[in-house]
């Protein structure tokens, strides 16, 4: 049996680091975090409060693509915000069966959330830019949205059922 190649994707507070950890354990996976795949002067760039550009975006999205190849009938679970389908696309052309689990909350709930994490290079000021980015998945893109207005545990519960096995 192949195992599930999956990004857990959505804008900055939604939950991707505490799902995406969680979703690798019930799946028996690899986990990696998108953010560790930014070169520094990505982290720098969103750290003053300045949105990254596409060609600011091209070395790290090649970067979870490549992690994705990689892990090829192994499977894994990738954080990335994957906010335009081409970017998703991207993605998709390392590892064709990729399955997207977008989790998707109101945007106020999504900025309290980011007013109260600690140590995180994202300043709450992008949310909106990424809200305003944010492309949801076509009906001939391979994933589910996930609300992420419950618990992490019911998240978690959700985003599981959702990934084909």
């Amino acid at each position: 049996m192949v195992s599930p190649l999956v990004v857990v994707m959505g804008v900055s507070g939604s939950g991707k680091t505490t799902v995406g950890t969680a979703l690798a354990e019930r799946l028996g996976v690899p986990y990696a975090e998108a953010d560790d795949f930014h070169p520094p002067e990505n982290v720098a760039k969103m750290a003053s409060g300045v949105p990254l550009t596409d060609e600011d975006r091209r070395p790290w999205l090649d970067a979870i693509a490549a992690w994705l190849e990689e892990r090829g009938d192994g499977g894994g679970v990738v954080t990335c915000s994957a906010l335009r389908r081409r970017y998703r696309d991207r993605l998709r052309r390392a590892a064709p069966e990729l399955f997207f689990v977008h989790l998707h909350g109101s945007p106020e709930l999504i900025a309290g959330r980011i007013a109260r994490r600690k140590g995180h290079f994202m300043p709450p000021a992008l949310l909106r830019s990424q809200i305003e980015t944010l492309e949801p998945l076509g009906p001939d893109e391979r994933g589910a949205v996930v609300p992420v207005d419950g618990t992490p545990e019911e998240t978690v519960a959700l985003a599981y059922a959702a990934v084909p096995r």
